[in-house]
């Protein structure tokens, strides 16, 4: 377990929250922009809690919990609403940063099975 990474997954998560908790006319990303930025943020996320944890399956069901938890939330804010896109994109990006750090990893050997 690397504490550093955990703590950056926990930073991103409150970066996340904070800018989700914005009502929705100060948020301008037209599509299909915002899904690129939702895969971004959320790959970032997978990284960090892969190195954190050193367990992909683990991290990836963690950031996409943490996704619906995001798109739930911003059922309560102003101009804001779930939407299934945005977690699906909060998903794959989360995906593809682990599967490709596990893939990584392995080569390195540092990936324990």
């Amino acid at each position: 377990m690397n504490r550093a990474y955990l703590a950056l997954a926990g930073l991103q998560m409150a970066l996340i929250f904070w800018f989700s908790a914005q009502p929705g006319d100060t948020v301008g990303i037209p599509a299909p922009w915002d899904k690129l930025v939702h895969a971004g943020v959320y790959a970032l996320l997978g990284h960090f809690l892969a190195q954190g944890t050193q367990r992909p399956l683990f991290s990836w069901s963690l950031a996409v919990l943490y996704g619906l938890s995001d798109e739930i939330h911003q059922m309560f804010v102003p101009g804001r609403v779930f939407d299934l896109g945005d977690w699906l994109a909060d998903a794959g990006g989360a995906a593809l940063a682990i599967l490709a750090w596990s893939a990584l990893s392995r080569r390195a050997g540092r990936l324990q099975r």
